[in-house]
């Protein structure tokens, strides 16, 4: 469809043709921006790509290479991509925010809110993330807050793409609690033409500066084992995620191609009664 195309090209642009070197290019790009390190401490392993997640590949946010700190390793900063709902790009309509829509902050993303009503279909999944610091042993790390979202098992993005334009589905913020843990529950995105299945994160500081873009203090994506992509796609809701899969890989996707075993989830969970995500990642605090 228009709005796969469209999102491909949108994010190569994004990423300025970068290959080999674009996370050198988008670390120059965010000189001088007020950020913080986020790092990445463990994700899956997908014996189908013969990775692992050892930490010790990705590139760090503001240094180029896999920093650590007492094992904890930097999450690569990524695009927001084309369809963010941040307050920092347009649809057709204007400037598009959620962050500061009533209902915003929630655990179930899968309806749209504060209007529009509609509901995402497909297989549940629920995504945990857990904030740790870097700078205090990898503790636990409580009351950052994450802005989540990703694209609905047809590919397309809320807000953007042509058919739910008016749809703000399966996007959401949460606070972390005092042990570093949050969680949305959603379903299983889809594979548009030209990416790996991903799922967009943004990390602040606390819930009150989850209002502004302009506070986010870490930008990233993160995917899922090759076996699980497999297991969804083989229903039949997800017949042209399967079709788009087999175009893609992790060695030739834009983003995940230079590493991504920092941003590789673990999975468990079945297509009957759904699946859980959980990933750990860490911030210099």
């Amino acid at each position: 469809m228009d709005a796969h195309d469209h999102s491909l090209a949108a994010d190569l642009e994004a990423m300025m043709n970068m290959g080999s070197t674009r996370r050198r290019s988008l670390r120059l790009l965010l000189a001088g921006a007020a950020s913080l390190p986020l790092l990445g401490c463990g994700g899956g392993s997908d014996s189908s790509s013969g990775e692992s997640s050892s930490g010790t590949t990705g590139s760090g946010g503001s240094t180029g290479s896999t920093a650590t700190s007492s094992n904890c390793s930097v999450i690569p900063e990524e695009t927001g991509g084309p369809y963010p709902g941040d307050g920092t790009n347009s649809n057709a309509s204007g400037i598009v925010n959620v962050l500061t829509q009533s209902g915003v902050v929630r655990n179930d993303i899968r309806s749209s809110f504060n209007g529009p009503t509609g509901t995402a279909a497909g297989i549940p999944l629920t995504i945990k993330l857990k904030i740790i610091n870097a700078n205090n042993g990898c503790v636990a790390a409580g009351n950052f807050a994450v802005y989540l979202w990703h694209c609905d098992r047809d590919g397309r993005y809320s807000l953007y793409s042509s058919g739910v334009t008016d749809q703000n589905y399966l996007r959401g913020v949460q606070e972390a609690d005092a042990d570093g843990n949050l969680s949305f529950t959603t379903i299983f995105p889809g594979c548009y033409d030209g990416r790996m299945p991903h799922v967009h994160f943004e990390v602040y500081r606390s819930l009150a500066q989850s209002t502004s873009a302009g506070n986010r203090i870490k930008t990233s994506q993160f995917t899922f084992p090759m076996a699980t992509l497999n297991e969804v796609y083989a229903t039949s809701g997800y017949s042209s995620s399967a079709t788009n899969l087999t175009h893609i890989s992790y060695a030739t996707d834009n983003i995940f191609s230079d590493g991504y075993s920092l941003q590789l989830g673990t999975m468990s969970g079945n297509v009957a009664d759904g699946y859980i995500v959980t990933l750990t990642v860490a911030i210099a605090a």
